[in-house]
């Protein structure tokens, strides 16, 4: 049979141990192509270049992925899939993965996270998609642990496609794999960031600012990410890029307009 053509990308950059690690996986599952960030673009959500041109690079990152295509982009997460599918790959690709991110993409992150706006923007396009992350900030995190469950989930996809207009948010515990309990399909916790500035002064006497926060968890449910990430499980979630209250129509059509 002819193996699926994946879409590789992310938004911590071309160079990222997570990314390798996620080609390392697609490699055995189908043929990749990679097109990703030429520096990294943590927190862009869902931008796109619109006032500067877009440069592409093929690379060479890896010499085990000598069959691998690889492009690196000067534009964002959302960029790098929207000049895959209009440019560098051969035919519209079967799935499209984004991550491994280096940090947790669960609840309210979603919104800003560019890792999950690569997946949607492949969802926007009628591609099933998912985003990876791993609930740990640092560069030279381990990934290994993931390996088996990430395989699994992408099989699985595959084999039964994921339902349209609707990509999936995969969140991965920072434990061993022995004390990971399993996959569970959550709801999103409701939970926000307490922000404030950390305000400084340079050496020139201009005042600059350090976004800083405290996370928030307002849900004790037990069905969201956030709870089964806390207890020992993966979570993925399904995630629709369709923001229409739905709920709130009805009541807005009393309104006096």
């Amino acid at each position: 049979m002819e193996k699926p053509l994946i879409l590789v990308t992310n938004d911590d950059g071309i160079t990222a141990p997570g990314l390798r690690m996620l080609i390392s996986i697609m490699k055995k599952i189908g043929d990749v192509v990679v097109v990703a960030p030429d520096s990294p673009q943590s927190g862009m959500g869902h931008a796109i270049t619109l006032d500067t041109a877009l440069f592409s690079k093929k690379m060479k990152i890896d010499l085990d992925n000598d069959d691998i295509e690889e492009y690196s982009c000067s534009g964002t997460p959302a960029d790098c899939v929207k000049l895959a599918l209009q440019e560098l790959l051969p035919k519209k690709p079967d799935l499209c993965v984004s991550g491994i991110n280096h940090g947790a993409n669960s609840s309210i992150n979603v919104i800003y996270s560019g890792t999950m706006s690569a997946a949607i923007e492949a969802g926007i396009e009628g591609i099933p998609a998912i985003g990876f992350s791993l609930c740990d900030y640092n560069w030279d995190a381990d990934f290994s642990h993931a390996q088996d469950f990430i395989a699994t989930i992408v099989t699985q996809a595959l084999e039964n496609g994921i339902p349209k207009r609707t990509v999936l948010n995969v969140n991965i515990p920072k434990l061993e794999k022995k004390k990971i309990k399993g996959i569970k399909v959550c709801r999103q916790a409701k939970a926000n960031w307490k922000e404030k500035f950390d305000k400084r002064t340079n050496p020139m006497g201009k005042d600059y600012y350090w976004l800083t926060g405290e996370f928030e968890l307002l849900d004790k449910g037990e069905d969201t990410d956030e709870w089964a990430l806390a207890n020992g499980y993966i979570s993925v979630v399904p995630t629709q890029f369709d923001l229409t209250a739905h709920h709130v129509i009805q009541e807005l059509n009393t309104w006096n307009f």
